[in-house]
């Protein structure tokens, strides 16, 4: 199906935004390396009962490529834990911002590592897109407090780590099944953040043990989400729809906090969404002339 891909990566995103918001319940609770601690045991939990019940779910554990599972496990918590950093030092429309040039870095990694051709439409779209972003964010840049350069640090590089294991998703392409996906990422997450969730471990309350444990739910099933996106779709496919995370975090937004959207913000969410839509409507007119078929007749 040709939209398997960018509803793959939709759905990831959507994932992630529902995680993002149960995560910021929970934060002026619990330290981060508690509720990411949590969420990686969570991760392995459900690999272990998924694979008890039924023999051999998810695929295979072992790989010929560990060395990349090992780079994809540290580039995802290294994304996790420099966001978290870079929104104590920056508005959140300022760390945004910088996050969404992921798309550009992942259409340069795709070119110069994995030689992919990026057809110009995916660059027009990304940028259309981007634009959207910035219609929406702008307003907000430097709101509330000057931007601290150590903020800006860490979400460059957070950027750079979200870039790193969406390129080595689709490197991962030529591996069958979703156990190895889950499995290094949870090793080394959790063992990486146990110690010092030991250290700064809060009780939770009944309500609370079921948000993390859902924590943990929603980032194995977006993880899952996003990997297979890559696997079926190239990066110049998907790229202009990771800026479809504007529309969605905002209408979360509204919808749990109750924070309504601003007329910019509503604004730049309808370009994004159009240059989501115009983005499929030339890849599918560039399938349909591979294949023959007159523009007219799709």
């Amino acid at each position: 199906m040709m939209v398997r891909g960018p509803l793959l990566l939709m759905a990831g995103i959507g994932l992630f935004g529902l995680l993002d918001a149960n995560s910021k319940l929970l934060a002026g609770s619990f330290s981060a390396s508690q509720t990411i601690f949590l969420r990686y045991a969570v991760l392995l939990g459900l690999l272990l009962a998924a694979r008890m019940l039924v023999r051999g779910a998810g695929g295979k554990l072992g790989t010929r490529h560990p060395w990349l599972h090992l780079t994809r496990a540290v580039s995802m918590l290294g994304a996790g834990t420099l966001f978290f950093l870079a929104f104590r030092h920056l508005p959140l429309a300022d760390g945004y911002l910088i996050f969404f040039t992921a798309p550009f870095l992942t259409l340069i990694a795709a070119a110069v590592f994995l030689k992919e051709r990026i057809p110009g439409a995916a660059w027009i779209w990304s940028v259309v897109g981007f634009l959207g972003v910035l219609t929406a964010l702008a307003p907000q840049l430097g709101e509330g407090r000057e931007g601290s350069l150590f903020g800006f640090a860490c979400a460059t590089l957070g950027t750079l780590c979200y870039t790193t294991n969406i390129t080595i998703n689709r490197s991962l392409r030529g591996e069958r099944g979703v156990a190895r996906l889950v499995l290094w990422p949870g090793i080394v997450g959790g063992a990486a953040t146990a110690p010092f969730a030991a250290w700064h471990w809060a009780a939770p309350t009944a309500l609370q043990w079921t948000q993390l444990l859902v924590n943990g739910v929603l980032a194995g099933a977006a993880t899952v989400c996003l990997a297979l996106a890559f696997r079926v779709a190239t990066p110049a496919r998907l790229a202009p729809f990771e800026f479809i995370a504007l529309p969605w975090a905002v209408s979360l937004d509204y919808l749990i906090f109750g924070n309504a959207p601003s007329l910019p913000v509503i604004a730049g969410g309808a370009v994004v969404v159009m240059a989501c839509v115009m983005s499929e409507r030339a890849v599918g007119r560039a399938a349909r002339r591979v294949q023959g078929i007159p523009a007219g007749n799709a």
